[in-house]
């Protein structure tokens, strides 16, 4: 059981680091947006910014993310699967579909939480203020946050016995469509205008990260769009540059004041 876990772990670090790559140099070629005027020739302190947070992340999974999934799902030593009872027909591949369709609605309800309840946005509020929307923004969250989603995805996979191995596939899945969701990435509008009835593309995802509060309280989908469209959160203002990413009368803030956003008062 050990040697799978390890197997999956190492397939979505494959398939991460690959994907990221494309993605970064993708978005050199055929870039949607330049960088604000603002930016200019401090860009890398952004960049710094984003790293630390993803790296302070990255050294969270195995200390916290994976332990509280791997219980959560119910693996142990002597292979133990799941906490609930499944049916049959909650197996194999079909279960595997269920099970990440399971999570992305789950995750749907959770994202929208983030900005609809004020201690959850303190924390989700770091990934917004970001200026710039590429793929670092992707891997830019505060480690509140994040321990509070692996926590609370833990209680769901309790609930429904969700194995392992759908847990990291959707994990896998998440971090490959929030880098392209995120990418500063111009796609030719007769491929993007039919993904987006399927999955979230970068020019949907722009709505999300629009500077004015109507639009950043929209379009809460991570993988499948189905969800705006179902739950009325769907938006499609148009992607301009005269229009600003970030957070409506926010500025962005220093690597510090990032870190200690969530618990400092105000909305």
């Amino acid at each position: 059981m050990e040697s799978s876990v390890e197997t999956l772990l190492q397939f979505k670090l494959v398939a991460i680091g690959t994907w990221l790559l494309l993605i970064l140099t993708l978005e050199r070629l055929a870039p949607a947006l330049p960088p604000p005027t603002n930016e200019g020739r401090h860009g890398w302190r952004r960049l710094m910014r984003n790293g630390v947070l993803w790296l302070a992340n990255t050294g969270l999974s195995p200390l916290v993310i994976i332990p509280v999934s791997v219980w959560a799902a119910g693996v142990d030593l002597w292979g133990n699967v799941g906490w609930s009872p499944r049916p049959d027909w909650w197996s194999g591949w079909t279960g595997l579909i269920l099970d990440v369709l399971l999570l992305d609605l789950f995750i749907y309800w959770w994202h929208r939480a983030n900005h609809m309840l004020p201690i959850l946005w303190r924390f989700h509020e770091v990934h917004h203020l970001d200026r710039h929307l590429d793929a670092t923004t992707a891997v830019r969250f505060h480690f509140g946050e994040v321990l509070l989603s692996a926590l609370v995805r833990a209680a769901v996979i309790v609930a429904f016995g969700i194995p392992l191995a759908s847990v990291l596939v959707f994990a896998t899945a998440v971090l490959i469509c929030a880098l392209f969701q995120h990418a500063n990435l111009r796609l030719p509008v007769w491929l993007e205008r039919p993904l987006n009835w399927i999955i979230i593309t970068p020019r949907l995802h722009w709505v999300h990260h629009h500077a004015v509060r109507q639009d950043t309280d929209s379009n809460y989908g991570t993988i499948l769009s189905v969800w705006d469209r179902l739950f009325r959160s769907r938006r499609t203002t148009q992607r301009r540059r005269d229009r600003p990413i970030g957070v409506e009368n926010r500025a962005e803030l220093t690597l510090a004041g990032l870190l200690a956003r969530p618990f400092r008062g105000g909305a």
